[in-house]
């Protein structure tokens, strides 16, 4: 059962308020909102998102450098800093969720997973929410 606002936790590391923007339409690619909460001394890096309503992820950053717009470039991983929160948006680094499977309703629920280097693996609730 799903739980609101409840945390996902593995080890030193809490996943809070995972959340993606609905879509109508199959297919499309979604960006994942979510905090990291690192406790340990020493820093972690996300390796690995997956979401049952999606077939892939990746990991990018936003490139907002040169000329014309900013750029998204994939990243290997998405580093998680020690002791503290790190906040994965559109605007930085974050994951975006590649072809959809089906529609995704404000108010839908899935579990995914995310995986970290040093922590390991969690399941962390994802809420598609409209923005506010």
């Amino acid at each position: 059962m799903f739980l609101g606002c409840v945390p996902a936790l593995a080890g030193d590391i809490d996943v809070l308020h995972a959340s993606v923007a609905p879509t109508e339409k199959v297919g499309s690619d979604v960006p994942l909102h979510l905090t990291v909460m690192n406790r340990a001394p020493e820093a972690d890096s996300l390796v690995r998102f997956r979401c049952p309503f999606a077939n892939f992820s990746e990991r990018v950053t936003v490139d907002k450098g040169g000329e014309g717009p900013p750029s998204k470039r994939p990243v290997q991983t998405i580093p998680v800093k020690a002791s503290g929160e790190t906040a994965l948006t559109p605007e930085g680094m974050h994951v975006m969720l590649l072809q959809t499977r089906q529609p995704l309703a404000a108010g839908d629920r899935f579990t995914c997973q995310a995986s970290f280097r040093k922590a390991g693996a969690l399941e962390v609730p994802v809420e598609v929410r409209a923005s506010n």
